[in-house]
């Protein structure tokens, strides 16, 4: 993540995309320092804990960017975090301190065809990944979101298509990703793979692409965004185990 250090946003406005995404326009004074071009970025969303000395940051995705202003898209939850609680209530107006961009995620552009595999928490960078494809582009996105009232829109090429699949319950099946994987064409030529989503689908998506598909890792971007049964700060403690056993296994 950028060393940029917090600063309040303002929201704008508000507009409920599906069911269960929330889309929040951020902006003010503080995008005078907030880089151009990043969607996709990742971008943390601060919320201070009064009387202790660290605060709570929650990690979100600039779905979208204009002059003055960016969209965050949240997944709303009956038991959201603080992040999710917060936007479910947020009115234009309201001030939100934000740390951030980090580094764009991005598919490559010298890929011969383009895979993309999420769940709703990667859908806004999903979306801001189809949306700057070339018209030639091809290949194809596979998405968990939880109804089919949650299915989005995009403007695709014409060799691009998206498999929508269907989960009410997310994480609950860590193999639902990974058996549309198996399914789907393995086209030919030199993927461009961008993959993120829960810890456990994450990782048997992992072995399967280097193992069976022979993905070099180095040339895809795979990661959790998120770990049933645990919040943020102890995801974060699992993705570093994890990132350390990979490196030791040399895989």
């Amino acid at each position: 993540m950028a060393k940029t250090p917090p600063r309040p946003f303002t929201v704008l406005a508000r507009q409920r995309i599906t069911p269960n995404m929330l889309r929040l326009t951020l902006g003010g004074e503080s995008m005078a320092t907030f880089p151009a071009d990043q969607p996709s970025a990742h971008i943390k969303l601060v919320f201070p804990r009064p009387g202790e000395e660290r605060n709570t940051m929650r990690t979100y995705t600039v779905r979208s960017q204009r002059d003055g202003e960016i969209d965050v898209d949240f997944v709303l939850h009956e038991d959201g975090g603080p992040a999710s609680t917060w936007a479910a209530n947020a009115q234009p107006g309201d001030t939100i301190l934000i740390a951030g961009p980090g580094p764009v995620k991005r598919l490559p552009e010298d890929a011969d065809w383009n895979l993309l595999i999420g769940d709703m928490t990667s859908l806004p960078a999903i979306g801001a990944n189809l949306e700057r494809l070339s018209a030639n582009a091809k290949g194809r996105a596979i998405i968990e979101i939880t109804s089919e009232a949650d299915i989005q829109a995009f403007d695709l090429p014409p060799g691009m298509r998206i498999d929508w699949l269907i989960n009410p319950h997310p994480g609950s099946d860590s193999e639902h990703l990974l058996n549309a994987l198996k399914d789907s064409e393995w086209l030919p030529g030199k993927p461009g793979i961008w993959v993120a989503c829960e810890f456990s689908a994450m990782r048997k998506l992992r072995r399967h692409l280097i193992d069976e598909r022979g993905v070099d890792k180095r040339e895809m971007y795979i990661s959790s965004y998120w770990k049933l049964g645990t919040s943020e700060d102890g995801h974060r403690k699992f993705k570093q185990q994890d990132a350390a056993s990979e490196e030791r296994q040399g895989a």
